[in-house]
């Protein structure tokens, strides 16, 4: 037989097979065999459940402790300890010093009572030298204007061997990157006196509990005040140095130094009453808060 009038009828013959192969392969398709889960899956309607998922339904996620109560309510539990009343005592420094060759006793003490957003701010610090007394003391109120800054206005009152000194204090404090810890303030006081103060510091943690902590502290006035020892300008650097041991996290006892320069004219009212301008000690105190 002539091969190439035999190829018509090989393609026919072989299409003819292939398609009762296929309609047999279809039927076996169509006929799931029990208990076969993924021939079911693939039977059941598009977008609904299956015989294994109706089976293995997951149980419900665990509700919330409050998910039985209203939006209103969280709100107000919410702003209650927003507003819930706090209190506190901070004496961040305690100690003895050598100022002029005699025994001086320094404080500095904060204290605050208020909320997260606003506080009734009291400050102070200064040093008692021989009985005599030096320092200031302000009152202030406290709001927070940022996550990490609040802004304080209030008003400041000296005190010493010189006459008095009242001041409105406009404030800004509180923490600057990489944990430095800022209080900042421009006063505006009698006769066209005008101050600012700078002071900032940072906690070193050498081991939970031995902290160092470096302190500068700056002065600047703009009108000169001779009765009370204080010339215009730049009037005197602080820089202490301190390192604590907190025998608790309230309870801390330290030693460090402490250096103070005085400059321009407040440097020279000093030397004419007998006191050193540049003058580095020894310190050792304790700090406290409740």
């Amino acid at each position: 037989m002539n091969s190439r009038a035999a190829l018509p009828g090989l393609i026919a013959l072989y299409i003819c097979v292939a398609s009762a192969f296929g309609a047999e392969d279809n039927v076996w398709r169509q006929a799931p065999r029990a208990g076969d889960d993924r021939d079911q899956q693939r039977s059941a309607p598009a977008g609904g459940p299956t015989e294994s998922e109706r089976t293995h339904v997951p149980p419900d996620p665990p509700q919330h402790v409050m998910g039985h109560m209203s939006n209103e309510r969280m709100i107000e539990l919410m702003q209650m300890e927003d507003d819930a009343p706090l209190a506190m005592v901070l004496l961040d420094q305690l100690e003895w010093r050598e100022i002029d060759d005699a025994d001086a006793t320094v404080w500095e003490l904060d204290a605050w009572y208020g909320d997260d957003y606003s506080k009734l701010w009291f400050e102070t610090e200064g040093q008692r030298i021989d009985g005599e007394e030096d320092g200031r003391v302000e009152l202030m109120w406290d709001r927070i204007v940022s996550s990490w800054w609040s802004m304080q206005i209030g008003v400041r009152q000296d005190f010493g061997a010189g006459p008095s000194r009242t001041w409105l204090d406009l404030g800004v404090q509180g923490l600057a990157p990489h944990f430095f810890e800022i209080d900042t303030a421009i006063y505006v006081g009698e006769q066209g006196r005008t101050a600012l103060r700078f002071s900032g510091e940072r906690d070193l943690l050498i081991t939970q509990r031995l902290i160092l902590q470096p302190e500068l502290e700056f002065r600047l006035y703009g009108k000169s005040d001779p009765e009370n020892g204080i010339g215009s300008g730049m009037s005197n650097v602080e820089i202490g140095l301190r390192l604590r041991y907190e025998v608790r996290r309230e309870f801390a006892p330290y030693i460090g130094l402490h250096w103070e320069r005085k400059f321009g004219e407040t440097a020279d009212l000093a030397r004419e009453e007998g006191e050193d301008p540049d003058e580095l000690s020894l310190v050792a105190g304790v700090r406290v808060w409740f």
